[in-house]
């Protein structure tokens, strides 16, 4: 392996929406429990785009590294490091480390430790070339899985299919995804999918809806010229959905999702748009007995199973790669709406 360089590229934000600097840091050193990744591709999350904008009620430090969901190659460890060997394939989720103690963290509710530090967030994320992580929290990456490819796994993938579980939905059940087409909600339809879901999807323009229905879509419908209560009740026979993902960052869509879930049906919210609210009509949230919860991140037996679904062909990333050098144009494509599928940074442009 090659010796590891004093100094790496890396995408540096000084201050809320602040030039996104390509430039040359320090290579970071493990501290006794973290390994030091060789970060080869890393995920652009929407998620990142609010961090570095800042808009959400998330006390972000600046100067900031975003991005969190780094996959590459352990190249150092601390002593305290028993599980992980150097060479090793592993990624860096959004949860970087966690107290391990806390009643939280014994149930398996990574995200909400009080404790916890966040990839991209409160510590130095994956766009860059080198970066650490708590190697209780680090994702082993199968063999023989690309780890381009891979990278979202470690936040979409892991989250929708987290999602997914905390719906409640059965084989044969109607499952709707909105947002279907972006990136989260391209992985959402194929876990759906090999869970044994009918899907679904909910998104606009016609890339998105050949992406939606040849990665197992039984159906789509544009939010922008389709009424999408009709439509929801058109493909589950007057029934309604017997569950609904939300990845759309939006509040309407939510709203109108309360008008097509089927009585004792339930609704799962998990994209973030700012300053959003819900409002249900107690009566009706009663009377038909709906169900409205939220879903933030999967924990670490989520990940093992999420990349499970990778290394046995069931679930594949459609991706296109571009250099680190390019996160503004990405960032700028994913405000417009226009990315079908997921961008990964190539960390060595």
């Amino acid at each position: 392996m090659a010796p590891i360089p004093k100094t790496q590229k890396a995408i540096v934000i000084n201050e809320p929406r602040g030039e996104l600097l390509y430039k040359e840091i320090p290579v970071p050193t493990p501290e006794n429990d973290e390994l030091l990744v060789h970060i080869q591709y890393s995920g652009a999350c929407h998620s990142d785009l609010h961090a570095w904008k800042a808009d959400w009620p998330f006390q972000t430090p600046f100067p900031l590294i975003g991005g969190h969901e780094g996959a590459g190659v352990v190249v150092a460890k601390g002593d305290a490091v028993r599980n992980f060997n150097i060479g090793d394939r592993v990624g860096i989720k959004w949860v970087n480390s966690t107290c391990l103690d806390c009643r939280f963290c014994l149930q398996g509710a990574d995200g909400n430790c009080p404790k916890a530090t966040y990839s991209g967030f409160t510590h130095d994320g994956t766009f860059q070339q080198y970066g650490t992580v708590k190697a209780a929290h680090a994702a082993r990456i199968p063999d023989g899985v690309d780890l381009a490819m891979v990278a979202p796994i470690l936040c979409a993938g892991i989250t929708v299919y987290k999602a997914l579980k905390r719906s409640d939905a059965k084989p044969g059940d109607n499952v709707v995804i909105t947002g279907a087409g972006g990136g989260l909600g391209s992985l959402a339809v194929q876990y759906a999918k090999a869970m044994g879901f009918r899907v679904i999807g909910i998104d606009s323009g016609e890339a998105k809806k050949k992406l939606v229905l040849s990665t197992g879509g039984e159906a789509f419908i544009d939010f922008k010229t389709d009424d999408i209560v009709k439509g929801v009740l058109a493909a589950t026979d007057g029934e309604g959905a017997q569950a609904v993902v939300h990845v759309a960052v939006s509040e309407k869509a939510v709203e109108t999702s309360l008008e097509y879930i089927r009585p004792t049906g339930t609704i799962v919210l998990v994209g973030l748009p700012a300053d959003a609210v819900v409002h249900s009509p107690v009566f009706s949230h009663v009377l038909r007995t709906i169900t409205i919860r939220g879903s933030l991140v999967g924990n670490r037996e989520d990940t093992v199973e999420a990349l499970d679904f990778v290394r046995r062909g069931l679930v594949s990333t459609p991706i296109k790669i571009v250099g680190m050098s390019e996160i503004a144009h990405v960032y700028d494509l994913m405000e417009k709406g226009q990315i079908a599928g997921r961008y990964v940074l190539d960390t060595s442009k």
